[in-house]
């Protein structure tokens, strides 16, 4: 027999209910910042290829790229670029069925994001 009550029941788990943890967290914001990379990379090759074409297309490049808004791409790319790397190397930790309780998974979660930004305030103080 066909369940009557069917529409009023809640979609599991529904975004009302659930809540976030640090791993889910930290997991979409890899492929985000997978993704993300994609844009600094456009940037980089359009620059690229404008040197390569012209001095008036670099010159407009060149401006786009060092341009605040350049800038903060650029720095948020580099951001991604470390994060994403140490979120790869948590994966492969994973992968040798290492770290993978709960207070070890926190734990690695916070060291991607706290040394995501630490390498990212080194490599813009070095560069």
């Amino acid at each position: 027999m066909a369940d009557v009550n069917r529409g009023n029941r809640p979609l599991s788990p529904h975004l009302t209910i659930y809540r976030p943890q640090l791993t889910s967290m930290t997991s979409i914001l890899t492929r985000i910042t997978g993704n993300a990379l994609i844009v600094g990379m456009l940037m980089i090759v359009w620059w690229l290829l404008a040197a390569a074409t012209n001095a008036d297309y670099f010159a407009t490049a060149d401006a786009v790229l060092t341009s605040w808004f350049g800038d903060l791409v650029l720095f948020l790319s580099l951001w991604a670029l470390w994060y994403h790397t140490l979120a790869g190397i948590r994966h492969l930790i994973w992968d040798q069925a290492i770290g993978l309780d709960l207070d070890t998974a926190y734990k690695l979660g916070y060291a991607c994001i706290g040394g995501s930004v630490v390498l990212t305030i080194l490599t813009v103080i070095i560069i």
